[in-house]
């Protein structure tokens, strides 16, 4: 008998997990308590242990969103792993010949995902690790990813607002979309110090089989980096990982 009641907790427990979704990545407690029609103390008490053991995170301003470790093990679906391991090689690579760190990034509802990365020997303070969330509007990686979504997600987060991180910040939504146009015809997005005071980045587009693109590889340097020069090696990289991903 007692395995029933067992049963019921971890089902419910799976429940929370499942609101979370690339259209709501992040939810408040009364939003998944609504969702999976659970008691506010019930839920506030699941999104606790779910919390505790790392499959959740609890945000500063108190909604909750997928943990890091939800996330790794959601890496071993063939989907992220075929892509961090075609990758791979060509991050090290870039990485090796430029010596500033390389990540790569994925768009995950409205924010850009990591899904690798790779320190360089010049490393700078960034906001990026494995399984870190990035603005779509203030990084290279990000602008790439926002720019192949189409004018829609564009207009939801205008509507919503753009967070200005720095005085470098594009918050003006024409000026953010002419960026964007740009980022379309020049397969290139920079970020300079528009995320981090004395970060910049450059990033390309990493296409699929029918051209669509689907994550985005960038280097992230000192500002004090001739960025500008480092983009052909990016655009490179970005090509070689595009071409491996059309041989699957």
């Amino acid at each position: 008998m007692a395995a029933e009641p067992r049963r019921n907790v971890v089902r419910r427990l799976l429940s929370v997990l499942a609101t979370f979704d690339t259209v709501t990545p992040t939810q408040s407690l009364t939003e998944i308590a609504a969702r999976t029609e659970l008691p506010l103390p019930t839920a506030h008490r699941f999104l606790a242990e779910l919390t505790t053991g790392g499959w959740l995170e609890r945000l500063p301003d108190g909604r909750y969103r997928v943990g890091l470790r939800l996330w790794k093990l959601g890496t071993l679906a063939p989907s992220y792993r075929n892509l961090r391991e075609l990758a791979l090689p060509y991050m090290q690579d870039l990485q090796h010949a430029t010596r500033e760190s390389v990540q790569l990034a994925v768009l995950d509802g409205r924010t850009a995902l990591c899904v690798e990365n790779i320190n360089g020997v010049r490393s700078v303070s960034t906001m990026s690790r494995i399984g870190g969330r990035l603005p779509l509007h203030a990084t290279g990686t990000g602008k790439v990813l926002l720019a192949a979504a189409g004018t829609e997600l564009l207009k939801a987060l205008a509507e919503k607002g753009f967070r200005r991180f720095t005085r470098y910040t594009i918050i003006e939504p024409g000026r953010l979309a002419r960026n964007l146009a740009a980022v379309r015809d020049e397969q290139v997005a920079f970020s300079r110090e528009e995320m981090t005071l004395g970060a910049c980045s450059v990033a390309s587009p990493v296409t699929g089989e029918s051209g669509e693109v689907i994550a985005a590889v960038s280097i992230v340097a000192h500002s004090s980096v001739d960025i500008d020069r480092l983009a052909f090696a990016v655009r490179t990289a970005a090509s070689g990982i595009s071409r491996q991903t059309r041989l699957l």
